[in-house]
């Protein structure tokens, strides 16, 4: 478990341009399953978290037409059953942090492994996922 003063800028990161922070498995149940779209970051203390995910996760959502309907996102080594809740609902995926997940109505329809984010530029990330969001999240 990392300790919240390390891990507590990196939250910010996300919760400060909009995103929800899920401490819990009821809180991400509730958030996936309400109706519409719900993009999920799962954060991490890694390089490739810091440089590549949580970029491109704020240029997406900054950068978009079509913003999902939620935004959140939950911290790997930090949320550790919130995490386990949110890799439930991403099988048959394997935990992977960091990682991004969009669901539309409960459903999974579009996911971001790790290995897409490893030595990417964010903005490709970002690009990526506003492709998503265009397909599933606009209205």
């Amino acid at each position: 478990m990392y300790p919240l003063e390390l891990v507590a800028p990196m939250i910010q990161e996300l919760t400060n341009v909009g995103y929800s922070e899920l401490k819990t498995p009821a809180a991400v149940e509730d958030l996936i399953n309400q109706k519409g779209t719900t993009l999920v970051v799962i954060n991490s203390v890694c390089g490739c978290a810091a440089r590549n995910a949580r970029p491109a996760a704020k240029i997406a959502v900054e950068a978009t037409a079509h913003k999902p309907d939620h935004i959140a996102t939950v911290f790997a080594g930090v949320d550790k059953e919130a995490v386990a809740k949110v890799r439930e609902f991403t099988l048959p995926y394997p935990p992977s942090s960091p990682s991004m997940a969009l669901f539309k109505d409960g459903e999974l329809v579009h996911m971001i492994e790790r290995h897409h984010i490893e030595g990417r530029p964010a903005e490709l990330i970002a690009e990526n996922l506003m492709l998503a969001f265009d397909e599933y999240c606009a209205k």
